[in-house]
């Protein structure tokens, strides 16, 4: 794996009135779990009090304070309900994924529903549009850090989705250009397996350390 070898081109974006509304509540939420704010008003708020979550914490701590956000966004009976009574069949996957194309461009800028390989319980491989492709992910774009994507997004999102409303999710970020996969339906790997664990620091972006091959001090 090398490090990105060309600076970081952030997208210029015209967040409507609802992208707006969605920044606040997931700003406003952090500044709950945190016990803390932010002076630094939109995207820009959000990305700082993402950075001011990982300052003196490890990455199971970071994760632990996303997580809190993430469930007080959905309240407890809802996931419950999700979890029982929809197991995660070829049309809920496509539905969350759909859902997610939706809802989530706000998070991390243009992304389109696409299709995927799922692993059946049967050693089968089913074909299904239950995949996001995201085109250049604006929260990895803004924060410029490696950890920053794996602790505060990749590995708590698949967490929620596969354990708390019990639809598997993989996501799998591509630190050269920027882009992301999400997969619905798809088993998230373990650490042991999963590269994005020893993924090395973006180069002249990192703001945490210095340009290294070696992987990235946050993780």
């Amino acid at each position: 794996m090398q490090p990105l070898a060309s600076p970081i081109t952030k997208d210029e974006y015209n967040d409507n009135r609802l992208d707006r509304l969605f920044i606040w509540l997931f700003s406003h939420k952090m500044s709950q779990a945190l016990g803390a704010s932010t002076q630094i008003s939109g995207y820009a708020g959000f990305v700082d009090l993402s950075k001011q979550i990982m300052r003196g914490r490890n990455p199971q701590q970071q994760q632990v304070v996303v997580a809190k956000v993430l469930q007080s966004l959905v309240p407890a009976p809802i996931l419950w309900a999700i979890r029982t009574f929809f197991a995660p069949t070829r049309l809920v996957c496509v539905l969350n994924a759909w859902f997610a194309a939706q809802m989530f461009e706000w998070l991390v800028g243009s992304c389109e529903v696409a299709t995927a390989e799922i692993d059946l319980p049967d050693g089968t491989v089913r074909i299904q549009p239950s995949a996001v492709q995201i085109k250049k992910c604006r929260y990895l774009a803004d924060s410029g850090c490696v950890g920053m994507c794996v602790n505060m997004c990749k590995v708590p999102t698949q967490d929620f989705f596969t354990q708390k409303f019990g639809i598997p999710l993989t996501m799998t970020p591509n630190f050269e250009d920027l882009s992301c996969q999400m997969i619905f339906g798809k088993m998230p790997l373990t650490p042991e397996l999963d590269k994005d664990y020893t993924q090395p620091c973006l180069a002249l972006q990192c703001p945490t350390a210095a340009i290294s091959t070696a992987p990235c001090p946050q993780l």
